[in-house]
């Protein structure tokens, strides 16, 4: 495994980006490059886990060049202090969202980007697979529910310890940056990581994944949003918050009494997010400490939908074990896909497309260990997965999906043995220049799998191979220039997510 890791308006902060996407090129030869370079080197980490393995990688367009080391040298002999600004009280009169037309504006941005861009976007790719491909293992043991059911965004995950960076200074600046995957040994200026860049190249992913996309269509959806939910005598720095419109399309700053009574504090965050949002949410924020000055939150909706599949009339059986099953809401439809049979592994594999640069990738089980297909699929190099796959035609049925997961990344950090990266010893001036206490930092998942509107195509002759998923199973949502995976889910009983 080549695995780099650990880094882990004032009131006009309220940000909704302006720009996304035309057709792109898949670049394998970029990315096999990249890879050809890595060069492996075991370091033995002081202030993070002891003897993980930190491979070191020419990130080159994720770090600063020359010119930007001079600047910076520049802003540090200034002694003036940045502009802050006191985030409103929650209960200000917000908009809600307007998830098609933050959609469109990420499309119209896509059709600005470069070559740079590009490539950019496929380093950052990597680093947020191999972050992410680990977080999940994490989680997957970390978690106690009874059913099993797990699911993750590694494109959240690595944009809200990207936002962390962002605002960090070293020593902690340094060893999110590891967490992040980009060895922090050398020193340099320009060894070191520019936020802004990894923030910039995230929102170059998510406007390639929507780039067929047509405006004003809701087929395909991906929202990022960032709550920043602090103590009403906290001040944030202006650039801070405002650096973090590349990661997310909404950014909401607000103010509230959070030292006490933290649950009542907790049911006014729930209540202004639905507000805002009108995501329908079964989980709920609890456990808020008194002397919380900052809690960050960041909510990643998908909804999708496979053009020509759609809702069957009736209730389909699904097998949550060999004994026990359940009627739920399922869609079919037939097409085209790519498929393969890992006869040795026990799984086949469908891919299918929502456009041209999004797909997810079903994968079932075979009489085998699910956990196990997860272990060898999450250490395998996506491009390999091509090679086993073939053009056939396909009669599809899966369950329609409405899956949420939510969890507070400071438990998580914590059972990686890293508590202290964003604990009460991190450094992050550059979020607020007074002494922050940052509560929860909570990663929330809301991932839609819906009937398609547009009418079936006419199919070609022959009899198609019948694939029915009616017991647990992987899947995993990627962009095709990338290769980011940004999400990754174990579904194993589709009427109570996750």
């Amino acid at each position: 495994m080549i695995l780099c890791w650990f880094y882990p308006g004032c009131n006009v902060l309220e940000t909704q980006i302006t720009e996304g996407t035309a057709g792109i090129v898949l670049v394998d030869s970029i990315y096999f490059r990249m890879l050809l370079r890595v060069t492996t080197v075991l370091l033995v980490w002081t202030t993070l886990v002891v003897s993980e393995r930190v491979y070191v990688h020419p990130f080159y367009l994720l770090t600063y060049n020359q010119s930007s080391c001079d600047e910076l040298n520049e802003v540090k002999e200034e002694t003036l202090e940045e502009q802050t600004f006191t985030p409103v009280p929650i209960q200000a009169k917000t908009s809600p969202l307007d998830e098609i037309t933050l959609k469109d504006q990420l499309v119209s941005f896509g059709q600005t980007l470069d070559s740079e861009d590009k490539t950019r976007s496929i380093e950052v790719g990597l680093l947020l697979n191999l972050v992410g491909f680990r977080m999940y293992k994490m989680l997957r043991e970390m978690m106690t529910s009874a059913n099993g059911a797990l699911l993750l965004s590694p494109f959240g995950l690595f944009g809200t310890l990207s936002s962390f960076y962002l605002g960090s200074v070293d020593p902690t600046a340094s060893n999110l940056q590891t967490f992040l995957g980009v060895s922090s040994q050398d020193k340099s200026c320009t060894s070191k990581l520019d936020g802004n860049k990894v923030l910039s190249a995230l929102k170059a992913v998510q406007s390639l994944l929507l780039a067929q996309e047509k405006k004003g269509s809701s087929s395909l959806l991906l929202t990022t949003m960032v709550g920043l939910f602090t103590s009403p005598d906290l001040r944030l720095q202006q650039s801070f918050v405002q650096g973090l419109s590349p990661f997310a399309n909404a950014i909401y700053s607000r103010s509230l009494n959070l030292a006490t009574d933290p649950d009542l504090a907790a049911k006014k965050i729930d209540m202004f997010v639905g507000a805002v949002t009108g995501w329908t949410r079964k989980t709920r924020l609890t456990g808020i400490s008194s002397d919380t000055t900052l809690l960050f939150t960041t909510y990643t909706h998908f909804q999708g939908a496979i053009k020509g599949i759609s809702l069957l009339a009736e209730p389909q059986v699904f097998w949550i074990n060999t004994t026990t099953s359940i009627s739920v809401p399922m869609l079919s439809g037939t097409g085209i896909f790519q498929y393969g049979n890992d006869i040795s592994n026990n799984f086949s594999i469908i891919q299918i497309p929502f456009n041209e640069n999004a797909f997810i990738l079903l994968i079932k089980p075979q009489d085998a260990d699910l956990e196990k297909i997860e272990d060898f699929i999450l250490s395998q190099d996506f491009s390999s997965w091509k090679k086993h796959l073939s053009s056939r035609k396909i009669h599809l049925t899966l369950p329609k999906l409405l899956q949420e997961s939510t969890y507070d990344l400071q438990k998580l950090l914590t059972y990686t043995k890293l508590p202290k990266l964003l604990g009460e010893e991190a450094k992050l001036s550059k979020i607020s220049s007074v002494n922050l206490k940052v509560g929860k930092v909570m990663n929330t998942v809301l991932f839609e799998l819906k009937e398609s509107q547009e009418e079936q195509e006419k199919q070609s002759p022959g009899v198609p191979l019948e694939v029915k998923l009616d017991s647990p199973f992987f899947f995993a949502v990627y962009e095709k220039l990338s290769k980011a995976y940004l999400f990754l889910s174990r579904v194993t009983n589709p009427l109570t997510g996750v």
